[in-house]
Parts: structure tokens; C-alpha cells; sequence
């Protein structure tokens, strides 16, 4: 049972995170554009404006994303309540990488709200 509460644990790490920062970003991003901290791309980082736009647009996406990934991250995670570690540890290790793809992918419509929003000096359309 130990090592199931461990791996609960480990998959609600990132849903949590994206929740964190999720809201974090929607409501106050990072007041300078800098390359370290915050949503850096070359067009968000083009102005403050695009810098701003694009934190609060990930964050909104980043936040939903967090909510969907919590319950679909504990769901089959309940059914592998006494099953052997090593079952418990794949199932866990699977979920995390599913969990990866919209961590990632939140990127693409980010991108694609930038480009429709701004045009390529970050001139807003």
C-alpha cells in the first residue's frame, strides 16, 4: 500500500503544478519579458503586450487542463489499489507520460492565438 500512495502522490505532481502555474500565469504574469522565468517563445517575448497575452492564455489552458488531469489521474490509479508494485509502477509511469502530452501540447494553440492575435513585429491585429 506504500508504494501505491507513493505513485498517487507522484501522478497528481504534475496536474498540481499545472493548476499552480495555471493560475499563477492567468493572473499575474511575470512582470518583465526575461529568458528565464515564464511562458518564453519568440513571439510572446516579442513585447509586453504578446508577453502578457500569451501568459494569460496558457494559464487559462494550462489551469483547465490541470482540473481534467486530476480526475483522470486518480480513476486508474483507484483500481490498482492492492494489485502488485510492479503493475501499480507501469500504470503510474504510463499516466505521467500521457499526462506530458497536453503539458506540451498546450503550446500549440498558444502559438497559434499569438499569430492570429498579433502580427509578426507583435503588433496587435
Amino acid at each position: 500500500m506504500g508504494f501505491w500512495i507513493f505513485m498517487i502522490i507522484t501522478v497528481l505532481i504534475l496536474p498540481f503544478t499545472m493548476l499552480i502555474f495555471g493560475r499563477f500565469f492567468r493572473e499575474r504574469a511575470p512582470k518583465e519579458i526575461n529568458p528565464v522565468f515564464g511562458y518564453r517563445t519568440s513571439m510572446s517575448m516579442k513585447n509586453k503586450d504578446t508577453w502578457e497575452f500569451a501568459h494569460k492564455y496558457y494559464g487559462r489552458l494550462s489551469f483547465l487542463c490541470g482540473m481534467l488531469e486530476i480526475p483522470l489521474s486518480i480513476i486508474p490509479m483507484l483500481f490498482l489499489i492492492g494489485k502488485n508494485d510492479n503493475t501499480i509502477g507501469a500504470i503510474g509511469v504510463i499516466i505521467v507520460f500521457i499526462q506530458l502530452i497536453p503539458l506540451i501540447g498546450i503550446i500549440i494553440p498558444t502559438e497559434i492565438a499569438l499569430r492570429r492575435n498579433f502580427d509578426e513585429n507583435g503588433k496587435r491585429r
